[in-house]
């Protein structure tokens, strides 16, 4: 298991970071977080996106991965000899596009909502003993 000091850097350039948000951010409001010197992309709290080498990656599932592989695109792998982590790169002309864009991000957050594991409720202890109600009359 590699340590914190042992993770390669995952560099993304200023100019890439700019553009990145600006295009994401002129279709619907987005956060982002420096991780590992790459990008983390979140709309609210669904992390849909990653941006590493000047790449943009967005989450897929067995629902939209098709359309990633249609395009050409190829999967996000952090470090060689890792696994795949269910991110794909967006294509460049698909980054160009606003409208396009649009659809493919609206996707990847749809992928995000599904994704996310359902906060589990507080347990509630029950009493052993009979509720008692005191009467108003």
């Amino acid at each position: 298991m590699l340590t914190g000091a042992e993770y390669p850097e995952m560099p993304v350039s200023e100019d890439f970071q700019l553009l990145v948000i600006d295009q994401l951010s002129s279709i619907a409001s987005i956060r982002t977080r420096r991780m590992f010197g790459g990008l983390g992309i979140y709309s609210g709290d669904l992390f849909f996106a990653l941006a590493d080498d000047d790449v943009l990656y967005f989450k897929v599932d067995e629902e939209t991965k098709s359309d990633f592989e249609a395009a050409g695109s190829r999967p996000f792998v952090p470090f060689e000899g890792a696994t795949t982590m269910g991110y794909w790169n967006v294509p460049a002309e698909v980054l160009e596009d606003t409208d396009a864009l649009g659809v493919w991000m609206r996707k990847a957050i749809a992928v995000a909502a599904r994704a996310k594991k359902p906060a589990k409720k507080p347990q509630t202890r029950r009493s052993s003993k009979p509720k008692s109600f005191s009467s108003s009359r």
